[in-house]
């Protein structure tokens, strides 16, 4: 908290006739119209900049992509941002600094900027699920949990549909970002979620079938 106070610090705002801590003073100069808008549109900008900025410097994906790619990310994120925050005013409840709230969204998109140009030219391809034995489990135990991992690779390659097998190995197994998946497969994260959730509610369903897994009844017992 302290570190984005630091960064939210109002100094750079600070002008006759402008108070920075005030969210009525922001939302109202947004609400108007001509210069005075245009002006509030263009410090609310600037606040984005300093969010992309702010995120970007602490990824660590961000670091072997330049200093010319990270900044275009930065104004790139900014300009995301802003649009997203004007869209959204209505959506503000004033809980907390209007700075504070909106420089989430700067933050937000700067993350989805730099997953992107990370993962840009990364082949997303299906593999099965790899086996591991935990350290120091008895022979019993390991043959139990390699059962169950033989049991879930089988359900993934025969009871999900393609798609579902596809976002749920590249979700869960290769932890391929979802706002990365959902640009490669030309969707929506929401989209990505419910297809998650179906492809998990099926597995579950079949693997306490299957006897893999106990039903709620017996969990509760």
């Amino acid at each position: 908290m302290a570190e984005l106070e630091e960064v939210l610090d109002p100094v750079p705002y600070a002008t006759a006739g402008w108070d920075p801590t005030s969210n009525e003073e922001w939302l109202a100069r947004l609400g108007f119209c001509g210069a005075v808008r245009d002006e509030a549109v263009a410090r609310l900008h600037s606040l984005m900049v300093r969010a992309a900025r702010h995120q970007v410097h602490r990824m660590n994906d961000a670091i072997g992509l330049g200093a010319a790619r990270r900044e275009e990310i930065v104004l790139s994120a900014a300009d995301e941002a802003t649009v997203s925050v004007l869209a959204r005013l209505h959506t503000f409840e004033g809980r907390s600094r209007f700075t504070t709230w909106a420089f989430k969204f700067g933050i937000l998109h700067a993350g989805v900027e730099v997953r992107r140009a990370a993962w840009s030219g990364r082949e997303i391809e299906l593999h099965t699920i790899e086996e591991t034995r935990a350290s120091g489990q008895s022979p019993e135990g390991y043959a139990e949990t390699r059962d169950l991992a033989d049991a879930v690779t089988r359900a993934i390659a025969e009871i999900l549909t393609p798609h579902q097998r596809r976002v749920a190995v590249a979700l869960l197994v290769e932890e391929v970002p979802i706002d990365v998946l959902a640009d490669r497969l030309a969707t929506t994260r929401n989209a990505l979620y419910k297809t998650l959730h179906d492809a998990r509610k099926r597995l579950r369903e079949h693997l306490r079938a299957a006897g893999y897994l106990a039903t709620p009844e017996e969990a509760t017992r």
